[in-house]
């Protein structure tokens, strides 16, 4: 074990914000921590680095335990590291006048003093004899082995690998670290903390300021960190990847569950479910025994009151079941546009852009049709975000021109869209919308979660997340039947992100949008669109989908054609015709295996809800197994299908 917290309790002021916390981190383990904003996360790392300590309860970890943290915000707070004995620290080096190179290289310090101790030791065994030269022997065999064993071989490409994997482009390796942005400098806290090797790492949103090929090198890199790891993330498609326990904070106490993100999705609704049946059916027994005991009181005698009595004492006996916790207050978005477009909604030919002389993209050609829910991916850098704006005319390309379709009517929502902090919220969408009248802008709140005095918030005291809402409530007022988003899932919590997916997937317009959350992409994208500064490719699916053809790209390139392709002869007819009638029949059984796996995954799903199942951990993790197994072959069903359609 780790890492213990045995009945942690946490208050200030009045206001707990920890009740009853109790969890364990083993060796070597990859945890999640998962809850809405405000649940109480970062609380934990708090008292874990010991910049709070706990009212009640007891955090347990071994002797001399090495502890690296990871903060979210940028510059908010210093690395830190800590022991038992020690409180947390400041462990950044100076980094005046360093590079980003030299400011990483620093981790290996204690490496390169051991180095040093070995080359001393060289130069002193040459004119060393006897018994001087034996213990020197053993002194340098002894810093051989630990300096081989701690990677002192491979302190520079390890160092190069991180940097690359990070993002970091060589020509930044030898940039001065204090003009690094602040997205630049929590990349670079990240590559320390990971070439540092604390026993524990707290890493708070480590995928922020990462684009996706850095996000999934982070998460090959971690499946094989030799140390644990803690960490709090919204990006549910990292924690599928990484973690293999999750552990949630909700209504300030603690549940663990074993598995990753999408398991714990499922057994939290499979639990929730039983314990509600259970509830209510206790409910009902309790209900019935009262009316009897009311019954037989009523009867006046005496017997009558000496069984009322008796039942009365079997009813206190009954051990009463919570009623279950029930899920944050929710919002219900409905995205309606009230204008149909023309099925061609926007048409971009030879779209060119660049700035200050140098060029971003050149020669890219988009069509969006009525219905298209499209994902725009690419590495960071490559012209996402400039596009969009060309795209809704917010800037004009250097060349190329755009063609909107019939009765389109776009809602743009930008991140760093401007509101006005002088305002409060409900003031905001009032100016914005003078026809409206207050219950109707009551109303589009309170579907935002902006409920009772909460819509005359000030707009300079919300967070990212409530900012974005109010943005979005604008965007729904529009009607548009045309969303250009760019990374709305930012600052939301992982609840959030649900009911917006829910809210995208039931919209029955044409959705455009920019993200780097690819669970997001996963449940709302048909269509992904992928950036390079060479070319604009298009995939027809979700991430998944991209992710499988992108890897068939890269394992077998397709062969140009050299020959315009030959008039077929009759042979070739015939062999043509005998290769459609198998593809035919081939798609008449693979329509019928997808019929019945979808059968089978909706038995299991039948399965995984009942009592017996719910009480099994085992059997309902082996039930999940196979119906994840299921759904992964009707995903290459459905491939292969349209391939054959094709």
């Amino acid at each position: 074990m780790l890492l213990q917290l045995k009945d942690i309790n946490k208050s200030i002021g009045v206001t707990e914000i920890l009740g009853n916390i109790s969890f364990m981190v083993q060796e070597k383990e990859k945890v999640a921590l998962v809850g809405v904003n405000g649940a109480g996360k970062t609380s934990i790392f708090r008292l874990l680095t010991g910049e709070w300590q706990p009212d009640e309860g007891h955090i347990t970890m071994p002797q001399g335990m090495t502890l690296g943290y990871l903060p979210q915000a940028p510059g908010s707070e210093p690395l830190r590291e800590n022991t038992q004995e020690a409180s947390a620290h400041d462990t950044q080096p100076g980094t005046e006048g360093m590079t980003l190179y030299d400011a990483l290289d620093a981790v290996f310090a204690p490496l390169k003093q051991m180095e040093q101790d070995m080359r001393a030791l060289e130069s002193q065994m040459a004119a060393l004899t006897d018994g001087a030269l034996e213990t020197a022997l053993k002194k340098y065999d002894r810093l051989s082995i630990d300096f081989k064993d701690q990677g002192g071989f491979e302190m520079a490409s390890r160092l190069k690998g991180v940097l690359k994997g990070l993002g970091f482009e060589e020509s930044q390796w030898v940039q001065d670290f204090a003009t690094l942005s602040g997205g630049e400098r929590t990349r670079a806290m990240l590559g320390k903390l990971l070439l540092g090797q604390a026993d524990l790492l707290l890493l708070d949103e480590p995928t922020n300021h990462l684009d996706i090929e850095s996000v999934k090198w982070l998460e090959e890199y971690l499946k094989t960190f030799p140390k644990a790891v803690l960490l709090i993330s919204h990006d549910r498609y990292f924690m599928d990847k990484v973690v293999t326990k999750v552990i949630e904070i909700e209504h300030r106490k603690s549940k663990t569950y074993s598995g990753n993100y999408s398991f714990f999705v499922q057994k939290k609704a499979t639990d929730r479910a039983l314990a509600e049946k259970q509830f209510a059916e206790q409910q009902k027994v309790i209900k019935h025994h009262e009316e009897v005991i009311k019954t037989i009181r009523s009867f006046r005698t005496e017997a009558a009151i000496i069984r009322a009595k008796s039942r009365e004492k079997m009813l206190d006996k009954i051990e009463r079941i919570d009623a279950p916790a029930q899920d944050p207050a929710s919002m219900k978005l409905r995205l309606t546009p009230t204008l149909n477009s023309g099925h061609d909604v926007l048409f971009a030919e030879e779209l060119t852009m660049g700035f200050h002389g140098q060029p971003l993209f050149s020669g890219l050609s988009i069509d969006i049709k009525k219905g298209d829910k499209t994902a725009l991916i690419g590495a960071n850098g490559t012209g996402k975000t400039t596009l969009l704006k060309i795209l809704v005319g917010q800037l004009t390309p250097q060349s190329g021109h755009i063609r909107p379709g019939v009765n389109v009517r776009i809602g743009y929502y930008d991140q760093n869209t401007a509101l006005d902090n002088k305002k409060t919220i409900f003031q905001e969408l009032a100016d914005s919308y003078p026809r409206l009248t207050q219950t109707a802008i009551r109303s589009t709140l309170a579907a935002f979660m902006f409920i009772g005095d909460d819509v005359f918030k000030p707009i300079a005291t919300l967070s990212g997340g409530e900012r974005g809402r109010v943005q979005l409530a604008k965007i729904m007022l529009t009607g548009a039947n045309f969303l250009v988003l760019d990374e709305p899932t930012n600052h939301l919590d992982i609840f959030s992100k649900e009911i917006l997916e829910e809210a995208l997937r039931d919209f029955t317009g044409t959705l455009l949008y920019i993200s780097h959350d690819r669970y997001f992409i996963n449940n709302t994208a048909n269509k992904i669109l992928d950036l390079t500064p060479t070319a604009l490719a298009t995939y027809n699916g979700n991430y998944d989908y991209y992710t499988e053809k992108k890897s068939e790209q890269e394992n077998h390139p397709p062969t140009p054609l050299t020959k315009e392709p030959q008039k077929l002869d009759y042979r070739q007819r015939k062999e043509e015709e005998s290769r459609q009638r198998k593809a035919a029949a081939r798609l008449e059984r693979i329509e019928k295996t997808i019929l019945e796996t979808e059968a089978h995954i909706t038995h299991l799903e039948a399965k995984l809800s009942t009592d017996e199942i719910g009480r099994d951990a085992e059997k309902a993790n082996e039930i999940f197994s196979e119906k994840t197994k299921l759904e992964e072959n009707l995903a290459e069903l459905y491939d292969e299908w349209e391939d054959l359609q094709e």
